[in-house]
């Protein structure tokens, strides 16, 4: 189950982000279906995964594009809210060459969805095999899920972003945190300048209560922490064309293979593999991979 943020990104390429007070000229102009909730479904079910979604659309046309995103994907949709108050939340994107970006989101309906709606999603967040959710939503929401989760022992997989303090209450009950180096620096106030610091800023996060720390470290892969100490997972370098939703894939993949069985290094071995197809492509959701590729990806470096 994700519970989560949907964003119609709009997107301008351009050779390089303006300085301030610089206006520059941009190469292209995309729009692309998006949000850190809806990429990491999209990317679950085209992994082969069963997947529901709860979270808030506004009564517009971005909402009923996004919603019927979801069902194409044959995403469970029936736990999507709207809202006639806000709008379908939207993200502006700045693309430069080289494949980074700089992003700004407005989230509209998703900050409308409430506690109290969370409460009701009790009954499906019990049934789920895991909990996946980020933080483009109130943060009361996560926490009720988070408790919700708990009471019934569903793995929680919390994708901290944006960053922003979280209480140790919360932190205790996430089973696994999946920060990149910028967001375990804000979290931790540990600079993610090196090894040991990356070990230091995932272990104040494990003495707060966090089952495993997985820190994504884009083509220089993942480091792990847990209770049996640090493990470094491979990454794979690419030729990054767009890194949006790069950390979202790699969150869904994450979640459809502890789900299967798959060890914690398994699994993010395996989200690394998505993670990197997906920074090859521009757009969202239109950039996820489906299993076979990823399969055949990580095949192809076997033989290498």
């Amino acid at each position: 189950m994700v519970i989560g943020s949907f964003m119609m990104d709009l997107v301008i390429g351009t050779e390089r982000a303006p300085h301030r007070g610089e206006t520059v000229i941009g190469g292209s102009f995309d729009r692309f279906p998006g949000g850190k909730g809806a990429n990491q479904a999209v990317a679950a079910a085209r992994l082969g995964a069963d997947v529901i979604m709860a979270g808030k659309l506004g009564m517009d046309s971005f909402g009923e594009e996004m919603h019927a995103v979801l069902v194409r994907e044959g995403i469970e949709s029936s736990q999507i809210l709207f809202d006639r108050s806000a709008p379908t939340g939207v993200g502006s994107i700045v693309l430069e060459a080289g494949g980074q970006n700089r992003i700004i989101v407005v989230p509209g309906a998703n900050l409308k969805f409430t506690a109290e709606e969370t409460l009701r999603l009790e009954p499906w967040i019990q049934k789920s095999q895991i909990l996946v959710m980020q933080l483009e939503m109130d943060l009361a929401v996560v926490e009720q899920a988070a408790e919700i989760a708990s009471k019934y022992g569903v793995p929680f997989i919390l994708n901290p972003a944006p960053a922003r303090a979280l209480t140790p209450d919360l932190l205790s009950k996430v089973t696994y945190l999946t920060p990149n180096e910028t967001e375990l620096e804000l979290l931790t106030g540990i600079s993610a300048d090196s090894e040991e610091n990356l070990r230091k800023g995932a272990q104040i996060l494990l003495d707060q209560g966090v089952g495993h720390v997985v820190v994504t470290l884009a083509e220089k892969g993942a480091l792990i922490a847990d209770r049996n100490g640090f493990t470094r997972v491979e990454g794979f370098p690419v030729q990054a064309l767009d890194t949006v939703a790069a950390g979202d894939s790699f969150n869904g993949a994450l979640a459809v293979e502890l789900t299967r069985g798959a060890s914690v290094p398994e699994a993010v071995r395996f989200a690394n593999a998505v993670g990197a197809i997906t920074v090859t492509r521009r757009g969202a959701i239109p950039s996820l991979p489906g299993r076979e590729e990823v399969e055949a990806f990580l095949q192809a470096r076997l033989t290498v």
